[in-house]
């Protein structure tokens, strides 16, 4: 009898531990969003904008920002990171890196991408931010410019933490980001294994990869507080879908519900759409763009003290006739022809004294007029054989004359008339066809009209501008340089069997760089080889820049230039 109260207890206790065995256990929550990736359009949503654990689909920001560092050209795939005792101790999954231990960065990208590994993701948070605290908030302000308006990062490999979180539809966003930011990338998703550096590593989304037709990524993660994440991508004909599933319950369970959602949103969305892609965040265009310097030469940095060049020089001032004062402003100016028709009609008119005669063309006669032009000469050879005032002159110009001072010669005459200045007047305006000008007899006296002044030359040559005259100044080197001067360079991007896939090269990567390649020429040579594609017209530095950006996607690129 006493053996029955022992059995009695150890039947309870079994029983109790199958009870317990056959609880269910407690399931993180559950969320899912559908997208169209060619729009952007949501297809099917379910919790999509909670904030919950999004356990390795951390990795997703975490290798975006390390294609955005390689496309900037901060880092190339063959750097080499120093690996950190934090890094190495990080938990599993990981690669087995040791502390001190250098990798390169090709390594590190296939390790936090295939195996999900926590010791790549923190070493390549590492080595392009410096630290782990510095790089995730650069990864939350990456975030935000993508639109993930809902996502916080405190670590780059994603395990547990208060204040990390994230929700299905914006690491659907970052999925579709990975997609149409860097194609060239996004096959790694789509890997089965690799070779991470240091060992050979398997994928851990390889059996929906394997399961589900038309998936190629993108990334799977797992915690105890999350459950089985996944961000999947898929493709039939001209549609393709992104979608993600938080808080699955296993593997299979969350890669059957995520069959499921594809499978029932591709008859959903339209065959042919037009292809909205996403607008990439200003951060990630940033180029680093190289210039190449000239070095100055001595002409073109040593001042020109001999020469000035002026802009404009001011109009001649005018000459002051000799022995003669210049009339004051409000003195009115004689009109001599008007003054020697009135002096053949009537009295000879009054003149303001003090007034000088300009120089001007000898006055052709007026039609019809009363004095001849032989009157006209008589009066002033008359007037000019006078040295004196002609006060007692029965010239009809002597009142005229009188007012004015002798005349300078004119320097265009000869010896005979460069005594004498010539006298000035006013054409008048002819008010009929104009009569020809009378001839002059020789030794008479004829008015001349001066030349008009001679322009300025817009260069001023100054003896000196120190102390002291320069007799001997050192000749200036004149430097020219035809229009597309330094452009004069080009990259040869390696041999291909076809031309076709070598002109497919050129303008792929003209469309992709159109900053770099915008302005270059395309050519594909010929050669005993096989078929060279080559960008000419670039200057040294953008061909430099070109080929440290294909030598960072293991792609051959040679500089040509002299």
């Amino acid at each position: 009898m006493t053996r029955f109260p022992h059995v009695f207890r150890l039947l309870r206790h079994a029983v109790l531990a199958l009870s317990l065995l056959s609880l269910p256990a407690a399931a993180a929550p559950f969320a899912a969003y559908v997208m169209d990736a060619r729009t952007g359009q949501p297809i099917y949503r379910q919790n999509a904008d909670t904030r919950l654990h999004p356990a390795s689909l951390t990795k997703m920001m975490t290798l975006y920002m390390a294609f955005s560092a390689i496309e900037r050209g901060q880092v190339r795939l063959d750097s080499r990171f120093t690996i950190s005792s934090k890094a190495a101790n990080e938990p599993p999954s990981k690669l087995g890196l040791r502390a001190g231990q250098q990798i390169e960065l090709r390594y590190l990208l296939r390790a936090a991408a295939i195996k999900s590994a926590n010791d790549a993701a923190t070493a390549l948070g590492e080595g392009l931010a410096g630290s782990e605290e510095a790089f995730t908030q650069q990864m939350t302000q990456m975030a935000r410019a993508l639109g993930m308006n809902n996502t916080q990062f405190r670590n780059a490999h994603g395990l547990t933490r208060e204040g990390h979180f994230s929700t299905a539809h914006d690491m659907s966003i970052l999925g579709r980001h990975l997609f149409y930011d860097f194609p060239q990338y996004y096959n790694l998703f789509s890997r089965r294994s690799a070779d991470a550096g240091i060992a050979q590593v398997a994928a851990t989304n390889r059996r929906f990869l394997d399961d589900y037709a038309g998936a190629d990524g993108i990334k799977t993660g797992y915690t105890r507080a999350a459950g089985f994440n996944l961000t999947a991508s898929a493709q039939r004909g001209n549609k393709r879908l992104i979608a993600t599933v938080f808080g699955g319950t296993s593997t299979a369970q969350r890669n059957q519900v995520m069959a499921e959602l594809l499978d029932n949103s591709f008859p959903r969305i339209p065959d042919r759409v037009r292809e909205v892609k996403p607008q990439r965040p200003r951060m990630l265009v940033q180029a680093t763009t190289r210039r190449a310097q000239v070095a100055p030469s001595t002409a073109a940095t040593q001042p020109e003290p001999q020469r000035m060049v002026l802009q404009a020089s001011p109009p001649p001032t005018v000459r002051p006739a000799a022995a003669a004062t210049i009339a004051t402003a409000a003195a009115p100016r004689v009109d001599l022809t008007e003054a020697l028709r009135l002096a053949g009609a009537t009295a000879p008119a009054p003149v303001a004294p003090g007034v000088a005669l300009a120089s001007s063309n000898r006055p052709r006669a007026r039609p019809g007029s009363a004095v001849a032009p032989e009157a006209i000469e008589e009066a002033i050879a008359t007037a000019v054989a006078s040295d004196s005032a002609p006060a007692a002159s029965a010239s009809l110009a002597a009142p005229v004359l009188a007012a004015s001072s002798r005349p300078t010669p004119s320097p265009r005459r000869s010896a005979s008339t460069a005594a004498v200045a010539p006298a000035p007047a006013v054409v008048a305006e002819a008010e009929a066809t104009p009569a020809p000008q009378p001839q002059a007899a020789a030794g008479s006296l004829v008015l001349d009209s001066s030349n008009k002044p001679k322009p300025r030359s817009e260069t001023v040559i100054l003896a000196a501008m120190g102390e002291g005259d320069l007799g001997n100044p050192e000749a200036l080197e004149v430097v020219r340089r035809p229009t597309d001067s330094g452009r004069s360079f080009g990259v040869s991007l390696g041999l291909y069997t076809s031309q076709a896939e070598a002109d497919r090269l050129l303008l792929g990567l003209a469309l992709q760089d159109g900053n770099l390649f915008g302005a270059a020429s395309r050519q594909v040579a010929n050669t005993n080889r096989g078929f060279e594609p080559r960008f000419g017209n670039l200057s040294k530095g953008h061909a430099e820049l070109a080929c440290e950006r294909m030598r960072s996607r293991s792609k051959p690129c040679t500089v040509l230039g002299n």
